[in-house]
């Protein structure tokens, strides 16, 4: 599995730079992650990827925009306006989660 270093951290990371491994995630990476496709986190961004985070402990897998919506509470056009175009692969690569299966 390749490895790549963000803010002197050494992380597991798929072909696509998706984060593989749950435990090395902090919110420090999150945010150089954030910060590499362009996205400004706020309160609610944080709020939506720590739901994200958590979800996926209970459910074994990526929530798409459709299951934080349901589950989360926060309308599809909230996340389009918070993770502009693709808010499902934005959120999880923020989370250092996998891409999800599905986006919707």
């Amino acid at each position: 599995m390749p490895t790549t270093t963000l803010s002197g951290h050494e992380v597991h990371v798929d072909d696509e730079g998706f984060m593989t491994e749950y435990d090395e995630w902090t919110e420090e990476l999150g945010a150089e992650l954030a910060k590499q496709i362009g996205i400004d986190m706020t309160e609610a961004h944080w709020a939506l990827i720590r739901f994200l985070r958590e979800d996926y402990l209970v459910k074994g897998e990526t929530a798409t925009t459709r299951r934080v919506q349901a589950a989360g509470g926060v309308p599809v056009k909230q996340q389009f306006a918070l993770f502009p175009k693709k808010p499902a692969k934005k959120m999880a690569y923020i989370a250092g989660l996998p891409k999800p299966a599905g986006c919707v």
